[in-house]
């Protein structure tokens, strides 16, 4: 599996997806006692971390879908991040 590869199926995998939501939804509610920048990047790199370690073994070394995986994640928490801001600009 090439790099290229393991990002896009990264990038469309909807139990990741799910979880950078939630993390985003729950930095919102706490965000007066925790800040942004902390909780999320704590989250992408616990995601990152923990999704490749639990899931079966790839052709790709753990170090690097690891990698590729916070890259993903970061790629995905973008996306919320100016969706969020959209909504929140139009909304007033």
């Amino acid at each position: 599996m090439t790099l290229s590869d393991l990002f896009l199926s990264q990038l469309s995998d909807l139990f990741r997806i799910g979880l950078l939501i939630a993390l985003f939804i729950t930095m919102l509610r706490t965000r007066a006692a925790s800040g942004v920048w902390i909780p999320l990047a704590a989250g992408a790199v616990f995601v990152a971390v923990i999704l490749p370690s639990t899931m079966q073994a790839t052709s790709v070394p753990l170090m690097q879908a690891m990698l590729v995986g916070l890259l993903a994640n970061l790629v995905i928490l973008a996306v919320i991040l100016a969706a969020w801001t959209l909504f929140q600009r139009l909304r007033g």
